[in-house]
């Protein structure tokens, strides 16, 4: 099962971090249509769960796993990329100089203005966002917020994978 949680969870986390990563470098980025896209390619990463939690029970156990069990892989599958997603991101900070919470800032506080926030509105917001930049800039803070950002979203496609795949009926191995 390691061998599944490992292979999975590091390309599933790999791919998402790829993709978000190089839309913010090639400045494709708008924080507020991002934060659907992020979402969308982590889902779409992390249908590896649903993958390595199939080829897992085709191969390992015969055509069939208990619930628990493949919630377990699908978790750690999760987890793995959870983990992957935030080294990633952590490196491309380290090696890019990005300052993604002065970007953010600025965003948050332009569509603000844009829709015609008080000026008091957009101080206080500001003095909101420069205390949580100044929390990012703890790796100890920000690499969990790192892995908070996906993990949830693997903690939903690992229950719903392990619900579908404990039928053995759902996409049966092939035979021959």
């Amino acid at each position: 099962m390691t061998r599944y949680a490992l292979t999975y969870g590091a390309i599933s986390g790999a791919i998402a971090a790829t993709v978000l990563t190089v839309g913010i470098a090639a400045g494709t980025s708008n924080h507020t249509t991002s934060l659907w896209f992020g979402y969308l390619v982590m889902l779409v990463a992390l249908s590896l769960i649903f993958i390595g939690v199939k080829r897992y029970r085709d191969m390992d156990c015969g055509g069939v796993i208990r619930f628990g069990r493949a919630f377990l892989l699908g978790l750690a599958i999760a987890a793995v990329a959870g983990v992957i997603y935030a080294l990633v991101w952590e490196s491309y900070l380290q090696l890019s100089g990005y300052d993604f919470m002065a970007d953010y800032t600025r965003s948050i506080l332009d569509g603000m203005r844009a829709e015609g926030a008080t000026p008091a509105a957009i101080e206080a917001k500001a003095t909101e966002m420069n205390a949580m930049a100044e929390a990012y800039k703890n790796p100890l803070l920000r690499i969990p917020m790192t892995f908070i950002e996906i993990f949830p979203v693997g903690f939903l496609v690992a229950l719903i994978s392990a619900a579908l795949l404990r039928n053995p009926k759902t996409m049966p191995a092939r035979q021959g």
